[in-house]
């Protein structure tokens, strides 16, 4: 439940696993007290590979589920810090539209290599980010089937300051719809008194629908290519 979600996320954030410098968070906690015989996870340099780095497929496994677990306040107080595209590049030392393998974190020796990303091998990091991504545009269900015919939702969890100073934010959904959520009140869309979507614009053919999802043939035009975007307006 939310209570013991917060509870395991304090925990978390008060022990080893958060690095406080770069504010993102470690494979693990400092393993100077273990022997050489674990292997590998206690042989390499501190805030290097398994031994302490920040993996990016885990952190964002780990995003992923505070967001799953409803923790919405929580995750976008990490995200600017834990999400590689907020970044600095500088630092980062690659683009910030890909991501790495690890991060050395701030347990590394040396200084200039914190907060670094290194390709070591491939990682599972985009496949969490999607994830988020949806979690985050969509919600936790896009396509459902009810009574007989597909339904489309629109169940955003964004904050306030996702949203330009015109309200609006936009994604292209399935590669080929563009969706815009108007909310100029630029309120978030979770919580308690949310702004959620109440009426959905069909771009191509000038027709609203007065829900927060399009169902039959709207949502097959959708899911088949058909319809190329939508606005959907956004109210308390």
């Amino acid at each position: 439940d939310g209570q013991k979600a917060e509870e395991l996320y304090q925990r978390v954030r008060k022990s080893g696993l958060f690095d406080r410098k770069l504010q993102m968070y470690k494979t693990s906690v400092p393993m100077e007290h273990i022997s050489m015989e674990n292997g590998r996870i206690r042989a390499f340099t501190p805030g290097w590979l398994e031994r302490e780095s920040i993996f990016l497929h885990m952190e964002y496994k780990y995003l992923l589920s505070m967001l799953k677990a409803g923790l919405y306040e929580r995750f976008y107080e990490d995200l600017p810090t834990a999400l590689v595209a907020f970044r600095d590049p500088k630092q980062y030392g690659r683009s910030i539209l890909e991501n790495s393998s690890f991060l050395a974190s701030s347990e590394n020796p040396d200084e200039t290599l914190h907060g670094r990303g290194y390709v070591a091998r491939l990682s599972g990091s985009t496949t969490e980010a999607i994830s988020i991504w949806i979690g985050m545009f969509i919600g936790d269900r896009i396509f459902t089937y009810e009574d007989g015919q597909l339904m489309l939702h629109l169940e955003p969890k964004l904050p306030g300051w996702m949203f330009d100073e015109a309200g609006n934010v936009s994604f292209t959904l399935l590669s080929h719809c563009k969706v815009t959520y108007h909310n100029p009140v630029r309120k978030a869309t979770y919580g308690e008194n949310a702004a959620r979507v109440r009426k959905i614009e069909i771009v191509d053919t000038g027709m609203y629908v007065n829900a927060g999802y399009l169902s039959g043939p709207l949502a097959e035009g959708v899911r088949n290519g058909e319809i190329k975007e939508l606005i959907a307006y956004l109210e308390d």
